[in-house]
């Protein structure tokens, strides 16, 4: 399996080249901004983290296009992402060179506003065991703990839209990590009803194998667990992971080792637009990974400006499934960061993923959204109707912290501007299913 990529694509792998902040000005001025616009863009980065990389600058952004183009958008920052008078009040201390710590402490103030962590991450999710909390372990659904491997904690580029974001800002507080497998495997013992282990971050995939396999190898003789999964954006962003870098053959071994104790291993590829799949070193690298055994699910957020048309949908399940991929999610965009900026209203995202579902066949049906990660759950939207003289949403629960509620519909007052489950008001009842 190892050893046989196609000559075409082991040829134009190239070593991977980040770029960060300090590039904003070059890059922005290529997508022919003004010098007030760049300083603005320089601004929103003060707050949201911003990282691209070399190949998705020349294989997968339409400079002619830029800075209109989605995959542009997708990746640096916009100067209307934040309320305007924080970017006014930031753009003016980098005008004048006010000092790093005063930058800082404004930047600091903004974030603190956008909800760094929601569905209660830091407050609900982070279990008590032993002394004390066991460091980047969640425990949001009885079945499943999610893992944030120190080393995992950036990515080969950002989405200005990553609920994440907050991971990669260099807030210490902020972020989730941990950097002992042996306590992680110590949990799981000790939490029989685990059956799945998710690697998250950040990306799992900014690993080498090595470091990787430290994680991995401790939870391959247990036999509770029936997966394992790993959160990824590298199949669109770096796909020479799999194909080109030097440890890509040993990484491929790996999974294979994963797959052979049993687990099913999944890769939960993140993929936000068709032109993401268009490279002949993507359709290698899931090839690659494919022929390990492990499975490549595929899911993202519905974002204004970037994929909010059902035909980008459609084309992306159908390219997905043409390529053995599973479709997996279309999620909302989440109540945090610049939520107000990319959010689509609950009652266009259903219309959305309705008419591009209706189009495939069903083999992508496989797909389930619009699905909220909110703080009780994943709640999907399934449909608006109309029931005794009254308008209404139709919800249920894909998953649920009071696993009791999975799968049960209920019902919220039709709102067109809702955009989040925290703006609904439920309907032929006092309160929701999951209030108290």
């Amino acid at each position: 399996m190892v050893n046989d990529a196609a000559p075409d694509t082991r040829s134009t792998g190239r070593k991977f080249r980040a770029f960060t902040a300090k590039h904003l000005d070059e890059l922005t001025a290529r997508a022919g901004l003004s010098p007030d616009q760049q300083l603005a863009v320089r601004a929103v980065a003060t707050v949201l983290p911003f990282r691209t990389n070399a190949y998705v600058i020349e294989e997968l952004i339409d400079w002619s296009a830029a800075p209109d183009d989605p995959i542009y958008r997708l990746v640096f920052p916009q100067e209307d992402m934040l309320p305007e008078a924080d970017v006014a009040h930031l753009a003016d201390l980098l005008r004048r060179e006010a000092p790093k710590a005063e930058v800082e402490a404004a930047a600091h103030a903004v974030r603190m506003k956008l909800n760094p962590h929601p569905a209660g991450q830091m407050e609900l999710n982070i279990p008590t065991f032993g002394d004390g909390k066991i460091p980047g372990l969640q425990h949001k659904y009885d079945e499943t703990v999610l893992y944030f491997p120190k080393q995992g904690q950036t990515c080969h580029a950002y989405c200005t839209y990553c609920f994440r974001w907050a991971q990669f800002v260099g807030e210490p507080d902020l972020k989730m990590a941990g950097d002992e497998p042996a306590q992680l495997r110590e949990y799981l013992l000790a939490h029989p009803e685990v059956t799945s282990v998710l690697f998250t971050g950040g990306d799992a995939m900014i690993m080498g194998e090595p470091v990787l396999r430290r994680y991995l190898e401790p939870l391959l003789d247990l036999e509770q667990l029936e997966s394992i999964r790993i959160g990824t954006k590298s199949l669109a962003y770096w796909p020479q992971k799999f194909v080109t870098d030097p440890d890509a053959d040993s990484m491929l071994r790996l999974f294979e080792q994963v797959v052979q104790s049993g687990k099913n291993l999944a890769f939960m590829a993140h993929f936000s637009h068709p032109r993401e799949l268009e490279p002949l070193m993507v359709a290698e690298a899931c090839r690659r990974i494919r022929d390990t055994g492990a499975v490549i699910r595929t899911q993202a957020p519905l974002i204004r400006t970037i994929n909010d048309d059902p035909r980008v949908w459609e084309d992306m399940w159908r390219t997905q499934t043409r390529m053995g991929l599973v479709p997996y999610y279309m999620f909302v965009e989440r109540d945090t960061g610049p939520q107000d900026y990319f959010a689509v209203p609950l009652a266009d995202a259903y219309e959305i993923f309705r008419d591009a579902y209706s189009h495939v066949s069903g083999l992508a049906r496989t797909v389930r959204g619009p699905s909220m990660s909110a703080t009780p759950g994943k709640v999907c939207v399934d449909g608006v109707l109309d029931l005794f003289g009254e308008k209404v949403f139709a919800l249920h629960f894909i998953q649920a912290r009071d696993a009791s509620l999975v799968n049960r519909p209920f019902y919220a007052k039709f709102d067109p501007n809702a955009v989040w489950l925290d703006d609904l008001k439920p309907a032929f009842a006092d309160k929701f299913p999951f209030q108290a």
